[in-house]
């Protein structure tokens, strides 16, 4: 990738992560949030690195589809040249199956032309490989060094000095935007949604599960998001790190997309982020099938997926609620951004058996809105009038997609005006959607792609396309039940006081009783203690400026207004100390 070619393999508005922490003026919203590990033990050194290489025989440099393995060969095979050393590279993607083969094995989950939904694969990344020909690869002992690279190359069986590249998810899909990079052994990467339906059911299942099975005998581990260098540590520096952050506060590196209905909340209140965009729809604070965690050393920052730290340690991280989820992490927090933009869909999302069924998910997706701010009589959409008629309102969707017509959705759906702290649950199976001018707190369940559209204000999405509908989808999902007098008193939380002190109060702010995790909120003016009770903690900062969190381990970090940051089970107790100079209130999800 020279010259040009280098500012267009990303297609996105925002910036790449800086390898170094940027200077923090003022205290507020972090787009980079880092966690410490002791100074030294991150490098930017590729002469460092080749040195450590040139003392092994054999190299396996393995990593995650969509790294340019081939920039990073490129690099190393030019210090080795100054070193007047010969060395033998083998690439694992020539002993991928024909295109033919991996089309056809990927069909069950594929989807088909549905242009959202798959199914979670149960293949395995051997499968993609000619693995009896990747298998019986023999170093060369005639020349210095033998190298192994790309994804999979573990998969050769040879035994030597073990690289892994991680890239993160965000990043991989601004690659996709731009053709750079694809789907596993495939060469179509015109239609980049249908690449992340690809990505999402199959390709990063597969690679997940290679990348779990590889993590403990990681030698090195490297941020294959930048083109120009890798940043890396050694692999029992990186499992270190992973065990202490295991017990301890921290965040993860948030990501910012722009939408059909985004807003300007998110980019006039968060500083650091492009403002030359339409909107910002979402901001992806906690959803850790895509989000990255950043280590920082003498100013250097290093990002990893989060799964290693599931893959590691998932028992220390969820505590009670390990044996039902193993790796997977069950609570995701997000903000929805519709200030001065537009209604998001009137949708739905699927019940536990359908979402089994159809899309292989083990468990499903429900939300609660929690209104951190609002503007302009801002309202909700959710549950059904007490008169619907679902023979009526499915026919009136679908006449509205066919002929392109309006629906006046308030003689469907009620409107309920929405205040900050305000939170509304929405149970699997419930009619619902923000209307403008709200942010919106998502605090959900951890799927999250898995949302039936059944109106979208005939809007078409930023590409100019319209956006799917799944209407019917959406009919064999909804609770017409969920109507009337029952939409206020079982979907619209009240909140109760549980427990109070000199200066601090803990509310309980109760969710469906179909839902999965619970909410409490602290009011304190000064320091609260809390205790894990063998359960880990989301949690965000809904009012005042900044706090200090400082777990049993003597970890401290300091959180902003509207940051996310996590408890793990492990953690055992923490203390958070109010630097608002007023009244602090923190949210607090939990699975029940």
């Amino acid at each position: 990738m020279e010259g040009n070619e280098r500012f267009f393999y990303r297609k996105t508005s925002q910036p790449l992560m800086p390898y170094r922490k940027p200077s923090v003026g003022k205290a507020g919203y972090d787009i980079y949030p880092a966690f410490a590990v002791p100074n030294g033990r991150i490098s930017d050194d590729m002469n460092q690195l080749a040195s450590i290489l040139v003392t092994h025989k054999i190299v396996i440099i393995d990593g995650y589809h969509g790294v340019f393995f081939h920039e990073y060969q490129e690099k190393l095979e030019k210090l080795f040249h100054t070193k007047g050393l010969r060395v033998k590279w083998y690439s694992t993607y020539n002993y991928l199956k024909p295109e033919s083969k991996i089309i056809e094995m990927c069909k069950p989950f594929s989807g088909g032309y549905d242009p959202v939904f798959g199914k979670r694969t149960t293949l395995s990344f051997q499968d993609f490989f000619r693995i009896d020909e990747l298998g019986s690869l023999q170093p060369d002992e005639n020349v210095d060094i033998n190298i192994v690279i790309g994804p999979g190359a573990a998969l050769t069986g040879w035994e030597g000095l073990t690289i892994y590249i991680d890239i993160p998810k965000n990043e991989i899909q601004y690659r996709s935007r731009s053709g750079s990079t694809g789907n596993i052994g495939l060469t179509d990467s015109s239609d980049p949604k249908q690449v992340y339906k690809r990505f999402y059911f199959i390709d990063w299942i597969v690679l997940n599960d290679h990348k779990r099975n590889l993590l403990p005998e990681i030698d090195i581990i490297a941020d294959g998001q930048h083109v120009d260098t890798l940043l890396w540590m050694t692999g029992n520096h990186f499992r270190e790190a992973l065990e202490l952050m295991a017990r301890s506060p921290f965040r993860v590196r948030p990501w910012f997309e722009p939408g059909a209905w985004g807003g300007t909340w998110i980019r006039d209140n968060i500083s650091g982020l492009n403002k030359n965009v339409p909107n910002y729809a979402w901001s992806f604070e906690l959803i850790v099938p895509e989000n990255g965690i950043v280590f920082e050393s003498s100013g250097l920052l290093l990002e990893v997926s989060f799964d290693f730290l599931m893959f590691a340690h998932a028992k220390e991280v969820l505590g009670h609620c390990f044996d039902r989820f193993k790796y997977e992490f069950p609570i995701r927090f997000d903000f929805l951004d519709t200030f001065d933009g537009g209604n998001l869909s009137v949708q739905c999302h699927p019940r536990p058996d359908y979402i089994k069924e159809h899309f292989g998910e083990s468990f499903t997706q429900e939300e609660t809105y929690y209104i951190l701010d609002t503007k302009d009589n801002a309202n909700v959409y959710l549950g059904f009038q007490e008169d619907i008629d679902p023979v009526a309102f499915s026919e009136t969707l679908e006449e509205s997609f066919r002929e392109s017509k309006p629906v006046k959705i308030e003689k469907f759906v009620q409107k309920h005006p929405a205040s900050r702290h305000d939170l509304f649950l929405i149970p699997y199976g419930t009619i619902h959607g923000s209307g403008k001018n709200n942010l919106v707190l998502e605090i959900s369940t951890t799927p999250y792609i898995f949302t039936f559209k059944m109106y979208d204000w005939l809007r078409p999405d930023l590409d100019g396309k319209p956006r799917p509908l799944n209407i019917q989808r959406g009919m064999d999902n909804l609770y017409f039940e969920r109507k009337g007098e029952y939409v206020k008193d079982k979907l619209i939380s009240k909140a109760m006081l549980i427990s109070e002190g000199e200066d601090w109060k803990l509310f309980h702010l109760p969710t469906h009783e179909t839902n999965l995790y619970d909410v409490h909120r602290y009011h304190f003016t000064h320091e609260i203690a809390v205790e894990t009770n063998k359960r880990f903690h989301v949690l965000s900062l809904v009012e005042g400026t900044s706090i200090i969190v400082e777990t049993e381990n003597g970890i401290q970090q300091r959180f902003s207004y509207a940051e996310t940051f996590m408890i793990p089970a492990a953690a055992g107790s923490y203390r958070v100390i109010n630097q608002s100079g007023s009244e602090a209130m923190l949210v607090k999800a939990f699975v029940k």
